[in-house]
C-alpha cells in the first residue's frame, strides 16, 4: 500500500468536497416540476381540490348571472 503525500490527500479531499457540493446544489433546484405528483392519492388533497372547484364554479355562475349570459358546460 503506497502512502499518499499530504498534497495528494488534500487534493483527493477537495475533489470529494466539490462532488458533494454539486450534489447538494442540484437537490436545491427550485422548480415547479419537483412538486408534480406530490399529493397523488392523498384523500385530503382530493377534498381540497373538490372544494376549490366548487368555489370556482360558484364564482362563474355568479358572474354569468350578472352578465345575463349562459354558456354551455364543457362536461
Amino acid at each position: 500500500m503506497s502512502r499518499l503525500t499530504l498534497t495528494e490527500r488534500v487534493a483527493a479531499l477537495e475533489e470529494q468536497l466539490e462532488s458533494l457540493r454539486k450534489e447538494i446544489d442540484e437537490g436545491r433546484t427550485k422548480d415547479w416540476r419537483r412538486t408534480v405528483g406530490a399529493f397523488a392519492g392523498d384523500d385530503l388533497m382530493r377534498e381540497v381540490f373538490a372544494e376549490g372547484r366548487k368555489i370556482r364554479e360558484a364564482d362563474r355562475a355568479k358572474s354569468r348571472s350578472k352578465n345575463g349570459k349562459k354558456r354551455k358546460s364543457r362536461r
